[in-house]
């Protein structure tokens, strides 16, 4: 059976070789979306499963509709059984459903034999993700973080350190002052933000070399991580 003859005859019972093809097209083309997803990453919670259902989810649709087939009582017996299913899988980053929808997209397309579309949509998505990624498409250059240190009490001690607050960030914000040391000392946070990240060693040696400055620490948090 050729092509021509497998669209022509879409809605017909469908042969096992067309069945097969489109079952094979939906992991090829899915397999293509979870390496993408895989190179294009950005994170700590990375999970190998999730990469393995974006590839294997592309059949279980192309089979469900293989298995309709055009039929509206098979639709409505398949729809009613995936009711009962309660996928309680919780993805906290919106990409990462957007690459199951790409997934489930191309099966489902495959499934209907719209091998055309299943293939376009494909290509188009991943180039489109690969290059949102090479263009870092809605990125902010921000380096924020938490600086904590303990020094001594004093009205010249606060002044030397908000000097060097000044000089070494492009902006600060006094987050808790806390009493410490039966009030010989003040330990500070403070939430600022840097120019630039390699500026975070001048920081840190610069807050050191005030009086009584002790527990010098900053956590940076990149906005791309999520925690």
């Amino acid at each position: 059976m050729s092509l021509d003859d497998v669209l022509a005859t879409y809605g017909e019972p469908m042969s096992g070789r067309a069945a097969m093809l489109s079952l094979l097209l939906a992991f090829v083309l899915t397999q293509g979306v979870a390496m993408v997803y895989v190179w294009t990453f950005r994170g700590m919670s990375y999970s190998r499963s999730f990469v393995q259902a974006v590839a294997l989810g592309s059949i279980v649709a192309t089979m469900l509709m293989l298995a309709i087939n055009n039929s509206v009582a098979a639709g409505l017996g398949i729809a009613g059984s995936l009711a009962i299913i309660r996928f309680r899988t919780a993805m906290r980053d919106p990409r990462d459903m957007v690459f199951v929808f790409a997934s489930m997209g191309a099966g489902i397309a495959s499934g209907l034999r719209a091998w055309p579309a299943a293939v376009a949509g494909t290509v188009v998505f991943c180039l489109a993700a690969l290059l949102l990624d090479w263009t870092e498409f809605g990125a902010q250059r921000r380096f924020d973080g938490l600086l904590r240190f303990r020094v001594e009490a004093g009205p010249e001690h606060e002044a030397a350190v908000a000097a060097l607050l000044r000089k070494h960030t492009r902006s600060f914000a006094l987050v808790t002052l806390r009493e410490v040391a039966q009030g010989k000392a003040f330990e500070h946070a403070y939430q600022v933000r840097l120019p630039d990240p390699a500026l975070r060693v001048p920081l840190l040696a610069a807050i050191e070399t005030v009086p009584g400055a002790t527990n010098v620490t900053l956590m940076l948090q990149e906005p791309t991580v999520d925690l």
